[in-house]
């Protein structure tokens, strides 16, 4: 049996859905448009109060699956569609992302290539490509540099809406957790510890920012969660009981840099601006980030132009070490 047959119907594209108008359409067109057609789209309606429903239910497609629930939340949406996904591996996407006409193909070819990886994912360019600016910050390597990564104390930069995980292996790990805004780099790194994660090394995915995305409504809560996975990740390296985040939050603030903070939201600014065509409140935005913290600025440069620089999330290790006492009991 050839590769191709034996990764045919293995594949379910998620998308967990609140309020999704108007970008909704144009993400569902791009699976339709795969130049594979071997997957189902399941979509999970979290309780849209929009028209995202309507248009959903207005597709005569019978590879789309809709379900709908009372608004749970984008964790349990998740860890719902990890259940109800019938193929074995399921290909993650936001309702505001969109893939590129070969992912899917793409996706099979890995998998077939490695059957055994716990999880792909890819890398991702700023939608929509050719107005917005750069590509998301993606660690790079093989499986054991990942893991390398990871058991040095630090997280793996993933964009989410690139992942492909084994659903069996996803949910071993115990699925997604926390209920933050950081659930995903949660997973990362557990996968990371426990299974091979593969690197699909092209941009098969077109991630938007807006101004109305939860990450740049939440930007400081997403980045103290970041703080907090971290501190999920070291207490498991180094065999310490974690805390709830509410009893370690004040200790955790601290090591957010106010001026790397706020150079990170200007440089968003700058991208969604260029991404609007609104070219003179994007120079203002990338102003600010350069007034802000200009090494931030150059380091994101740097992640930019030098393709195989080591790139993670987190700050160093040793800063916990140093506030040890205040984190663990």
């Amino acid at each position: 049996m050839s590769a191709r047959d034996q990764t045919a119907g293995q594949l379910t594209v998620g998308i967990p859905v609140y309020n999704a108008m108007p970008d909704l359409p144009e993400t569902i067109a791009s699976l339709l448009g795969q130049t594979e057609s071997r997957f189902e789209i399941l979509v999970v309606d979290d309780g849209s109060t929009d028209a995202s429903l309507s248009y959903l239910r207005s597709i005569q497609n019978s590879r789309l699956r809709i379900l709908v629930q009372p608004n749970r939340g984008l964790t349990a949406t998740l860890n719902r569609m990890l259940r109800e996904c019938r193929p074995p591996w399921l290909v993650r996407q936001d309702a505001d992302d969109v893939s590129h006409p070969l992912r899917m193909e793409k996706t099979l070819a890995a998998i077939g290539q490695y059957p055994d990886a716990g999880m792909f994912y890819s890398y991702a360019n700023y939608h929509p490509r050719g107005r917005a600016v750069g590509a998301f910050r993606s660690s790079q390597g093989s499986p054991l540099e990942l893991r390398g990564i990871v058991r040095s104390g630090y997280l793996l930069a993933i964009c989410h809406s690139t992942v492909t995980l084994n659903v069996r292996k996803t949910l071993g790990c115990g699925g997604y957790r926390l209920g933050l805004h950081n659930e995903d780099a949660d997973l990362w790194w557990r996968m990371a510890l426990q299974h091979d994660i593969r690197c699909i090394p092209e941009e098969l995915v077109g991630f938007r920012q807006s101004y109305s995305s939860l990450s740049a409504k939440n930007l400081r809560e997403q980045l103290l969660a970041a703080l907090y996975v971290q501190y999920r990740l070291l207490s498991h390296l180094w065999e310490l009981a974690p805390r709830p985040i509410e009893e370690v939050r004040m200790h955790l603030e601290p090591l957010l840099s106010r001026h790397e903070f706020r150079a990170k939201e200007q440089l968003r600014a700058f991208n969604i601006d260029m991404a609007q065509r609104d070219y003179a409140g994007a120079a203002r935005a990338l102003w600010g980030s350069c007034r802000a913290s200009p090494a931030y600025l150059l380091r994101r440069l740097g992640d930019e132009i030098f393709s195989r620089r080591r790139i993670v999330n987190g700050v160093k290790p040793q800063l916990y070490l140093e506030r040890k006492g205040l984190l663990w009991s």
